[in-house]
C-alpha cells in the first residue's frame, strides 16, 4: 500500500516577500490545471460530473472559493518551502 512520506517543512519559515509570491504561484497552479483540463475536454459546469467532464472550477482564480483555492496555495507554499529545505534559495531579479 502506498504511504506518501512528503519532506517536513514544519521548521521552514518564508520570508514575506516568498509569502507574497505563493498567491501567484497559487494562481499559475490553477491555470496550468485549467489548462490541462480544458485539454482533457472538460468543459466548465455547475457541478462536478466526471461522466461529462463538467466541473465548476473552470473559472479564473479569483473566482475560486477559498476552499478551492486553499488547494493551489497549499501546492504553491509546500513547493516553497521544500526547496528552502533542501537547501535552495530563491531571489527576486
Amino acid at each position: 500500500m502506498y504511504e506518501p512520506k512528503p519532506i517536513d517543512t514544519d521548521d521552514v519559515e518564508l520570508s514575506e516577500e516568498l509569502l507574497e509570491l505563493t498567491e501567484k504561484i497559487a494562481e499559475n497552479v490553477h491555470n496550468v490545471w485549467s489548462a490541462g483540463r480544458i485539454a482533457d475536454g472538460w468543459t466548465y459546469g455547475d457541478v462536478r460530473n466526471d461522466i461529462s467532464k463538467e466541473t465548476p472550477c473552470l473559472v479564473p482564480y479569483d473566482e475560486l472559493s477559498e476552499t478551492e483555492k486553499s488547494y493551489d496555495r497549499n501546492t504553491a507554499l509546500e513547493t516553497l518551502k521544500v526547496i528552502i529545505k533542501l537547501g535552495y534559495k530563491i531571489e527576486k531579479r
